[in-house]
This record gives structure tokens, sequence and C-alpha cells, in this order.
């Protein structure tokens, strides 16, 4: 396989210190020391995407001179190198944009990462494509993300994305408010989703570390019975979707097709299906409107992809059980909840772009509007009306999630990385100015990659995974300063640090994914104390 060899490259400022990989500290102070921890989750970029020419980082091959591994070419969909990327299918860059890159002006691109905010081959290297220009989506699912990730060797992205070369580029994200921040912190540089695919199941598997079950999908009348997804085993004992008859062969020749991917796997070895694509709450607000005539807090329950209310164990189940308090603020959450038609319009829609699958313990029995309407009001909150507030006030939960809305979290197709950049780095000024600053912990990280190439090996876990890498920085008073954490980590790092922390039990997933890494020959997950100093 081809591989090229490295490029040299000159980066301002100082290399930063790095740690030697720990996967959990056996010294509390540091754990102790924090009494409020948040979790800004962001959208859709792999960590080279931003950080790959980040000083001291293990950043991309060939352009950082501290990345670790040479560049692997990417291969077509017979394993063959590809002699150039394919074109960006449809276009680089969403409708309506200042700047706007055509199929043909993608096509030909050399077969290795580009930088779409300088110096590139695009339509022969006089286009730039700046922060505040919106790319098109790229997809971002769950099979097709172990397809790309093609065992570790990350060398299959351009040949299973629907947007062909996109995949391959990435940002100098030096002039970035959040890359000023990380400098300033510590930028952690080992993180992985914690599950294979989108946003909808890395949501989920940041609060219960899980899949959503869907029962007996399969039956006679159920309506996602029409759900379930083709999937095959090629020569190698790979997983992978099934192609459609009329697929193409050659991913310079067409985006990739399959017979059937869709939202649920087929079933396990105990008979359940689990939802791994995006899928609906049950409860408002969700992408499925009410039902004709029905109860205006709830999705139509007979819509195919209206997901049944879940009961596993999450992580609020968890810090309810030791009084320890918590919530998760949305984007938009009070405007999406109001049962209105102006509420509808918000979801998926205008300017503000509310996203139900987003909401993570939404799709949970226990905050049915029902019958747990003061447990639901208690733990979901408005991120507009009561986050900032609640921080300026020193009123935050111990344990606070912030999700923001579609405008803001930096989703290519409807959104910028500007706009989530600037909105994020202001949460993050404001919290710094809060009273209980002092001794918080907030975690700012990305649910997955959105369909984003990135170098580092993924560790081998569980069925659900680890997969992609994605950025994350730890801003805190005790974190080390100006550090970059080598630490093993992913998604369920967080549940560990706040698990551990407060003395709850572990979730069951979390001591399945640390089992299947051990039994794989892969370093534990850690708890984030890594990046911290303990208090002296």
């Amino acid at each position: 396989m081809k591989r090229f060899a490295p490029i040299a490259l000159v980066l301002s400022g100082a290399l930063l210190s790095c740690s030697a990989p720990a996967p959990r500290s056996d010294d509390r102070r540091a754990l102790d020391a924090i009494d409020t921890v948040v979790v800004i989750y962001a959208e859709n970029r792999a960590f080279d995407t931003l950080f790959g020419l980040f000083p001291g980082a293990n950043g991309i091959p060939g352009v950082n001179p501290s990345a670790v591994g040479a560049l692997v070419a990417q291969v077509d969909r017979d394993g063959s190198p590809l002699a150039t990327l394919p074109p960006a299918w449809g276009g680089l860059t969403a409708r309506g944009q200042q700047v706007t890159v055509s199929e043909a002006q993608s096509s030909a691109l050399p077969n290795r990462p580009f930088q779409l905010n300088g110096a590139n081959a695009l339509a022969g290297g006089g286009v730039v494509v700046p922060f505040d220009v919106m790319t098109r989506n790229l997809v971002h699912r769950y099979y097709n993300n172990l397809m790309q990730i093609n065992g570790g060797s990350n060398d299959s992205f351009a040949a299973w994305s629907d947007a062909g070369g996109l995949s391959m580029g990435y940002y100098d994200g030096s002039s970035l408010a959040m890359w000023r921040v990380a400098r300033r912190y510590t930028l952690a540089d080992n993180l992985f989703m914690g599950a294979f695919g989108g946003s909808f199941l890395n949501h989920q598997y940041l609060v219960c570390a899980c899949a959503p079950e869907y029962p007996n999908a399969d039956a006679p009348g159920s309506p996602a019975k029409g759900l379930i997804s083709e999937i095959e085993t090629d020569a190698r004992g790979r997983i992978r979707l099934a192609a459609a008859a009329s697929a193409a062969g050659s991913a310079l020749r067409g985006a990739p097709s399959f017979r059937h991917d869709s939202l649920l796997t087929p079933k396990d070895e105990k008979g359940m299906f689990h939802a791994v694509n995006t899928m609906q709450p049950a409860y408002q607000p969700s992408g499925i409107a009410p039902g004709a005539g029905g109860d205006p807090r709830y999705a139509d329950p007979t819509a195919a992809t209206t997901l049944p209310p879940q009961t596993l164990a999450t992580i609020g189940d968890r810090l309810d059980a030791k009084g320890v308090s918590w919530a998760w603020y949305g984007g938009a959450w009070k405007t999406a909840s109001a049962e209105t038609k102006e509420a509808r319009d918000v979801i998926y829609k205008g300017a503000v772009q509310f996203q139900p699958h987003h909401q993570p313990f939404n799709y949970y029995a226990a905050f049915d509007p029902a019958t747990r309407a003061a447990y639901r009001a208690a733990h979901l909150k408005d991120f507009d009306s009561e986050f900032l507030a609640d921080a300026a006030a020193g009123r935050l939960p111990a344990v606070s999630f912030y999700k923001p809305q579609g405008s803001l979290n930096q989703h290519p197709g409807y959104t910028t990385v500007a706009a989530g950049d600037a909105h994020i780095a202001s949460v993050v000024a404001a919290l710094e100015k809060s009273p209980q600053w002092p001794r918080m912990l907030v975690v700012v990280t990305y649910d997955e990659n959105g369909g984003f190439w990135d170098h580092a090996r993924v560790p081998k876990g569980d069925r659900w995974g680890p997969a992609t890498r994605v950025p994350a920085i730890i801003v805190s008073p005790l974190a080390k300063k100006g550090f970059v954490d080598k630490t093993p980590y992913d998604t369920g790092s967080i549940l560990r640090f706040v698990t551990r922390r407060w003395n709850l039990a572990p979730l069951p997933g979390i001591e399945l994914r640390d089992r299947a890494l051990a039994a794989n020959g892969q370093a534990p997950m850690g708890d984030l104390t890594a990046a911290l100093e303990p208090p002296r």
C-alpha cells in the first residue's frame, strides 16, 4: 500500500508538553477537587479536521511534525489505491454560500488530505473555503463509519462517503477562538467517539453507554419492520452494508449505494434489534408530529421512525441514586417544546435548527411528559433562558450537559465552523466568570466525526465502538496549562469521571467497553484526571 513521505512544515509556537498514557488517577485529589462538571457537546468534526495542525498534537502525518505514523493512501472499494480522490459528489459547498465549489471543481484532487481554508488543489488552486462558508453534509452513519475505518487503517473514507473527496478536507484551525482556549488549557488528542456512526447513537452513548433497543421490530404489523439494515460479511470477515445491484464499482465513478442502509441492526443473539441511525423520540419535541387527534405531548407512535421509550440505565439514574444534581440544557429547548406551529417550525428548519435526536434523555420513559412532568422539568432545561443565568448565579447542577442548537453546533450542511466556534468560546468565557469556576471542569468535545477522515488508529473495543477520533478540550482552573494529553479516552471517559467523582455504580456499557478493550489487547480508557493538576 502506498504511503506518503513526510512533508516538512514549520508551525508557529512552542510545542506543548505531553503526558504519558495513564488510564486513571489513583490520587483522588484531582477528582475530589471538582464540584461542577459541564459538558459542551458540539457536532461532526474529526480531530484532524480542526486540530490536525495543532503544535504538539498527533495531527496530520506529513503536515504536522508531531504526528504519529505515516499517511496511508485512500483505497477504492476493491481495496486498490485510488489514483485521485473522488469528486465531492453534488458539490463541496452547501447552496447559497459566498464561496461555491462544484462537483467538477473538486475532481482529481491528489490522494491525500487537503486544506480547505488555505492553499489546495481545488479548481486548480484558486478556491479557498473559509470557516464562515458552509460545506455540504457528509454521510455519518453506523455501518458507513465501520466501513470507512476499515479495521483501523482509516483508508476507506473517500470510497464510502457520499461526499467523496470532501471527507479528506481539513482546516488550519489556528485562528479559531477554541484553538486559543486549547492553548491555554489542555487539548486531549486521543479521544475517540463512543460509538460508530452519527449524532443519534453518540448522544445515546454519552448518557447511557448503550445503543437503544427496539424489541420485536420484525413482528407482523411492526411499524419498524422495514427499517432493518441489510448487511453482509466480506471474505475478510468485515461487516458491511450490502451493495445495491446498480452500485458503482469504483469511488471515482459515483457515490456508494446500498440495498438497504436503514436505522436498525439485524437482531442479535438475544433477539434484540438496536437503533443505530436517527430515530425520533416518542415525546415532544420530536421530528414526528403528534398523531391525528392524539395527545400533543407525544409523537405519533404508529410512525415507523418513532422509537419506543427506552428503559436502560442512564447516568441520570446513577446521579439520582446518590442525590447528585444534574441537568441537560438544550439550545432552543423552550422554543421547540411550546406545542405550537412555531415550535414545530424550528425542528430541522429555519435559522435555529433544533434537532430532537440531539436530546437523548427525551427518549427515556423516565421523562414521560404526562406521568413524569415534574421530573422532566427538573432535568430537561432551556439553554437560552436558564443556562447562562444559572452559571452567573452559581447554581449550575453538579453535572450539566449543554447541547447547542443546530445553527451554533458546527454541523456541516446547516451551519459553519465559525458560528459554533464563536458561540462555544463565549460560553466558556461565561463559565470562567461563574462563582462555581474555581472547582469546575468543562469538557468541550464533539459527538462524532461527521464523516470526516482522521488518521489515528481506532482502538478495538466492543460492537458499538470506539470509533473515529474527535477533538476534546479540558477547561478548568485545575487543568494543566498549555498541555496536550495523550491518554486514551472515548466519550465514555466523561461518564468514567462522573461515576468515579461521585462514587456511582458504573454503567453496564462502560464495563462492557473496558472488558472488550482489555480482551483485544488495547489500553484502558482514562477518566480525564490525567488532564488535571491535583491541588497541593
